[in-house]
């Protein structure tokens, strides 16, 4: 077998790793291992926001045109930006008592039709609707140790946002700032690095400064997409 094949089944084993990710998180949130679980959850941002990359420097898809590594990539992105982070909130009682289970189930639906839009990911490079960014979400209800009421909203909120049709940038492949965007992301990693690492600590300062990159983001977005309906 070719090298080149080889390496090219190398990058789906290692998307594929993932799931195996997504299991171990689950396994550490089920004992109540929060921190351990937001390692994980990290590693599984490094691995997505590196395999990409790796398929188109050594032509996956032109090797290997019969395997769908996108629909790969989306099994396991929904198992670890959806399912995990929705058990988490789940088990770390970030929701109120009464309605956690139905508000914990309701990105787990949202996010599934966000899944299956044929445009989800658009052919101008970016996200079509909220792009489950769950885990984040969860990161930061715990982190912050806002009130229940407020998470709850969020989770509504972020939910039907996932219905609306406002295009979110795809930072490793945005059109737009692309440069500036990763590096900024990546210090905003260092810092969330940070944070997991000094818990049960919340270092109330850090993680307000590290609210920065997602601010900027959203802020993207929302300027590129009021740009695009001028136009």
């Amino acid at each position: 077998m070719p090298l080149s094949l080889v390496l090219a089944w190398l990058v789906h084993l290692y998307t594929a790793l993932g799931a195996v990710i997504a299991f171990a998180t689950v396994l550490c949130i089920e004992e109540k291992l929060f921190q351990q679980a937001f390692w994980l959850m990290f590693l599984a941002v490094a691995v997505d926001a590196t395999d990409g990359t790796l398929a188109r420097a050594l032509r996956v898809k032109e090797l290997i045109p019969w395997f769908d590594g996108d629909r790969l990539e989306d099994i396991v992105d929904y198992a670890n930006y959806v399912v995990v982070p929705c058990l988490f909130i789940f088990r770390a009682e970030l929701l109120p008592r009464p309605d956690a289970l139905w508000l914990a189930a309701l990105p787990l639906v949202a996010s599934a039709y966000g899944f299956c839009q044929k445009e989800a990911k658009t052919a101008d490079h970016f996200f079509l609707g909220f792009p489950s960014y769950w885990n984040i979400l969860a990161f930061y209800l715990y982190v912050l140790k806002t009130p229940l009421w407020v998470n709850a909203f969020s989770i509504i909120v972020f939910s039907l946002l996932v219905f609306v049709p406002i295009k979110y940038v795809y930072p490793s492949r945005s059109p737009y700032l692309r440069n500036f965007t990763n590096l900024f992301a990546a210090a905003w990693g260092a810092l969330l690095l940070w944070v997991i690492y000094s818990l049960p600590e919340s270092m109330p300062s850090v993680v307000f400064v590290s609210i920065l990159f997602p601010v900027y983001y959203a802020a993207l977005s929302l300027k590129l997409e009021l740009k695009r309906l001028r136009c």
